[in-house]
């Protein structure tokens, strides 16, 4: 049965992407913020889709957590699930990302007007000059930015090591870090085409100041944070 959910669901996801990105491609001429709310329906559709076709539910816990202004959210990142539900769960956001992702067959087109922070890593300070620029431009614009400190997707109950990116970028800029775990992966696993019906769990911790600290100690704390969150959450 699972199969036959995930079969459905990756076909209406095919059928529903491709439109949808020439649309995304419309919005060009409108603002930031415009084109994000208008293209984050793509990602609202299949979090739906992902309950209605496959039975993966989730729910909340801490949103009251997030503060007034836009921060720095730092989560744990296990399957693509995160990457659209955040966009229904959060404010206006964006992401830091590998430029490569761009290139994408309509995928990518969509992802572009949405004003991600693309970057190639292998350009070493010219990526993080590129990191700070952006990453304060796009805070000054009203969107709070997303970053996986894993910078890979995980299997549940694996922990690899948590790069400083997230929390240099947050104590270059002054923004808070909000930490979030999830057990996504244990219904949308990393690269799995058949999905689990079951409810995801996101928790959402109080912000962290990025003001007085370093990137290391400021990593550690969100780190230490997020891998005791995902004990309690058995992922």
């Amino acid at each position: 049965m699972s199969f036959l959910r995930s079969l459905v669901f990756a076909i209406v996801l095919m059928l529903l992407t491709i439109p949808y990105s020439f649309f995304a491609l419309a919005t060009f001429p409108l603002g930031r913020l415009a084109r994000y709310r208008l293209i984050s329906g793509w990602s609202r559709a299949v979090v739906w889709l992902a309950r209605v076709v496959c039975g993966i539910g989730y729910r909340v816990e801490g949103l009251e957590h997030f503060p007034a202004r836009p921060a720095i959210i730092l989560s744990k990142h296990q399957s693509a699930w995160e990457t659209m539900a955040f966009q229904q769960i959060f404010p206006p956001q964006v992401y830091l990302l590998k430029r490569s992702l761009l290139w994408i067959p309509f995928f990518g087109w969509g992802l572009a007007m949405m004003s991600p922070i693309a970057i190639d890593r292998s350009r070493g300070a010219h990526a993080l000059r590129r990191l700070a620029e952006l990453g304060a431009e796009r805070l000054a614009q009203g969107f709070s930015i997303v970053l996986f400190p894993e910078g890979t997707r995980t299997a549940p109950g694996e922990r690899i090591r948590y790069h400083t990116g997230g929390a240099w970028l947050a104590v270059k800029t002054g923004a808070p870090v909000v930490p979030v775990a999830h057990n996504a992966g244990m219904f949308w696993g990393r690269n799995a085409f058949v999905k689990r019906p079951g409810e995801v769990r996101v928790v959402i911790g109080e912000p962290i100041p990025s003001e007085g600290t370093t990137p290391e100690a400021l990593n550690r704390k969100v780190e230490e944070w997020i891998e005791e969150r995902m004990r309690t959450l058995g992922a």
